[in-house]
């Protein structure tokens, strides 16, 4: 194993890498979006139509159709807590609850065609990194609470803990700012100058991955190594952590487990070179292969449980029953004892979804803008 050190950088005002944050009365999301296209699409009837789930135990609790011009569609949805948000290919936002549907906010957070460096969430606040200016944004009213220009720029969502943000910056530094001012505190790298890809933020501790395949755990307070982990290759980013485990996909085609101390539980090899992070459920990893489809594995023995070809991901859970999407957009109820299907819902196109593992809600929409919330029942 190649044991890293990690770079800490004296903060003088050559080195500073931030500008502190300028002052500002706090503002709202512009609530308009840009001008629509001079043929607006329009979107009729259900998502997923009221016959197909009749018998199954779903029930549809609500649907929502958000209003999008002709050349934009929906591109990511994010669960936060209560909250349902969903950002357009044009990077404007709607903040839903996602118990009844109704509109929390919306509008644009950036400019179209600008990049978000991902969206993260942290009690009350909507954390990303739009261009080379970090913003903070209330999730309950959509009141930009701060915003700071950051000259290393973001290779990943920004992260934080109580005291420190995170931001892992184009420059190969982890770059830990304080809470309450927005000062930096440290810097940290690896030895290698690794780029990192994933960071993981604890009130003890950080761990942040790179693209040469080093999982590196840091105390949260300073640049102090508290282990290192080195896999042949990059790890898929995010790093997920459940309970007292760290899981990652690699590009070395293999899934790991590594327990808080850094030491490997267990591996699974799978049949291709991994491209997306694993999604934790109570009991079962899930984790999508590309052209082979979703596989189900036991978290505490690593063992596959089953594969659902042409799976895409994980909807939600609900007891041993787990929800998936097929890319073309087959709803399937899983077995996770029994290892078999239960049903299939076709909803006959592809769609996007959000990953609900707070509870049994399952959440889709189309690229039109239809939201569609589902629940078992039964």
């Amino acid at each position: 194993m190649i044991m890293l050190k990690l770079h800490v950088v004296t903060l003088t005002i050559v080195s500073f890498l931030f500008t502190l944050a300028i002052p500002f009365e706090s503002r709202v999301l512009a609530m308009s979006k840009p001008a629509p296209e001079p043929t607006p699409k329009k979107t009729e009837g259900w998502l997923v139509p009221r016959e197909l789930v009749e018998s199954t135990d779903l029930k549809i609790l609500w649907q929502f159709d958000l209003p999008l011009s002709g050349r934009e569609s929906l591109d990511k949805l994010f669960i936060f807590g209560s909250r349902l948000c969903a950002l357009s290919s044009r990077n404007f936002l709607s903040c839903l609850n996602r118990a009844d549907g109704n509109v929390i906010f919306s509008g644009n957070i950036a400019p179209p065609g600008l990049p978000l460096a991902g969206i993260e969430c942290f009690k009350d606040e909507l954390i990303t990194i739009v261009g080379n200016k970090f913003n903070e944004i209330s999730i309950e009213s959509g009141a930009q609470k701060a915003s700071m220009p950051v000259s290393a720029g973001s290779t990943c969502p920004v992260v934080r803990n109580d005291d420190f943000f995170y931001i892992a910056g184009q420059d190969r530094r982890l770059h830990a700012l304080k809470a309450s001012n927005k000062v930096l505190a440290f810097n940290a790298a690896a030895e290698n100058d690794s780029r990192i890809t994933s960071v993981l933020a604890d009130q003890d501790f950080v761990v942040f991955a790179t693209d040469k395949g080093n999982v590196i755990c840091i105390r949260a307070d300073k640049p102090v190594k508290l282990w290192q982990f080195d896999a042949p290759a990059a790890a898929v980013p995010p790093i997920v952590r459940d309970a007292n485990s760290l899981y990652f996909a690699c590009r070395d085609t293999n899934i790991y487990r590594l327990n808080l101390s850094g030491d490997l539980v267990w591996k699974y090899q799978t049949q291709a070179i991994l491209d997306t992070a694993p999604q934790v459920g109570a009991r079962v990893l899930y984790q999508y292969i590309p052209d082979v489809g979703l596989i189900a594995i036991n978290k505490e023995t690593g063992k596959q449980i089953w594969q659902v070809d042409n799976g895409v991901g994980l909807l939600a859970e609900s007891g041993d029953k787990a929800f998936v999407i097929t890319k073309a957009g087959l709803l399937i109820a899983m077995d996770n004892v029994k290892a078999k299907q239960l049903y299939a819902v076709n909803i006959g196109k592809p769609v996007k979804f959000a990953v609900n593992s707070l509870d049994s809600k399952i959440y889709i929409a189309d690229a039109e803008g239809r939201f569609a919330c589902l629940e078992p029942v039964r």
